[in-house]
């Protein structure tokens, strides 16, 4: 039971995100450091088997994820390389590439994923293709 005593699932903080909190949901873009994104499909970030990422700004980016204590490495991101006309999503492209490969704090809220460091703040939200 949760902290309002019924049975879904506990609210999770960085401390207890694990892969398993993370697998096979999809999550959408809500603020870069507090700014909304305008691209409609919704940039968005899903995490696969074996903590495998995909996802979109403008362009798609994939690769290995590693989740440990709290924090999500992805070293070597592939990603498409078209410029894109909303120059705010060229320069999340490549902030989503090097918070990823640096290491970014994860917490995880009621189905709002929060990706952080010292310089940036990624807020999703849980939007699953399936319900």
């Amino acid at each position: 039971m949760n902290q309002s005593g019924n049975n879904m699932n506990p609210v999770t903080n960085s401390s207890h995100v694990t892969e398993s909190d993370l697998l096979h949901h999809n999550f959408v873009l809500v603020s870069v450091d507090g700014k909304p994104p305008v691209k409609t499909p919704e940039p968005n970030i899903e995490f696969g088997e074996n903590m495998h990422i995909s996802g979109a700004m403008c362009n798609r980016f994939m690769g290995q994820g590693e989740l440990k204590d709290g924090i999500l490495t992805a070293k070597g991101l592939a990603s498409t390389r078209m410029l894109c006309a909303d120059e705010q999503l060229n320069q999340w492209d490549a902030l989503i590439g090097d918070i990823l490969h640096s290491g970014v704090k994860v917490t995880l809220n009621k189905g709002q994923l929060t990706m952080s460091n010292s310089t940036h703040t990624l807020v999703y939200q849980q939007k699953d293709w399936v319900n």
